[in-house]
């Protein structure tokens, strides 16, 4: 049994369902993700739209984490999964910087490595992991990819053909993931092939400032203002602190007592 996941981006409509599913489930820190959902936007207003790719652990069949890993703290289940023995990590990061796709972080409290084990705790028991059971349109799709009779496998099969076909993240690598994507195109998987109009940054048009507020009066001025007066004095900027004596404005009316 070899397990793998695939994401139909066609079905993702980026409710983060499966990252939230995820932080409780594995109680990751704020911060830090063993999934998340990143979106991009495709063309320009009125014609633009925004996909959504789900991103974690792709569980590679040939895992530079497992290999630079000097303690084999990550090492692999019967199963496929490339999971973590956090008592027996050391902290050297070398399996963070050895993962090509990000999916590895450092928790703040233990100070071991972590990442995506698609549940390997739930499996255990029979259960699906945290993500696949929260998605409302079952986007997620997990399974034993060496099961021809398994979901995942059946579907595999049926989008190969058409639709883009099944897609993995950074082949060149030659990792070989186990984490398969259907739909969303090479934009969606490779950050390279997303053009950034010259100019703009991830939200807008980048501009810059003239000036800092209104160029004729700072932001003292309204600290400096007098209270008592009735007027806005711009050329003196007169308040009661500048007051001879260091006295506050009294009123100099005869009257009763």
């Amino acid at each position: 049994m070899k397990l793998g996941f695939l994401v139909d981006l066609n079905l993702c409509m980026g409710c983060k369902a499966c990252e939230v599913a995820c932080k409780v489930e594995n109680e990751v820190p704020l911060s830090s993700w063993r999934l998340r959902v990143k979106y991009i936007d495709i063309g320009s207003f009125p014609n633009a739209t925004r996909e959504f790719t789900p991103l974690r652990c792709n569980h590679c069949e040939s895992a530079p984490c497992e290999r630079i890993c000097p303690v084999s703290a990550l090492h692999y289940l019967e199963s496929g999964i490339v999971n973590i023995d956090s008592s027996r990590c050391i902290g050297c990061a070398g399996c963070m910087m050895a993962c090509p796709y990000g999916a590895i972080y450092m928790d703040p409290e233990s100070n071991t490595a972590d990442k995506c084990t698609y549940c390997a705790h739930r499996i255990e028991t029979g259960l699906m992991p945290a993500c696949v059971v929260a998605c409302p349109v079952e986007a997620n799709i997990f399974g034993d990819i060496e099961d021809e009779t398994s979901h995942i496998s059946r579907y595999i099969m049926e989008h190969q053909s058409f639709g883009g076909g099944v897609q993995v993240r950074k082949p060149e690598k030659h990792t070989n993931p186990k984490h398969f994507y259907v739909g969303g195109g090479n934009i969606s998987l490779n950050p390279l092939a997303h053009e950034r109009i010259e100019g703009y940054g991830l939200f807008n048009n980048i501009t810059h400032l003239k000036t800092i507020g209104d160029p004729h009066h700072s932001i003292l001025d309204r600290f400096l203002t007098p209270i008592f007066g009735g007027h806005h004095d711009h050329d003196t900027n007169q308040g009661f602190i500048d007051m001879p004596n260091g006295s506050k404005h009294e009123s100099h009316e005869e009257g009763g007592h």
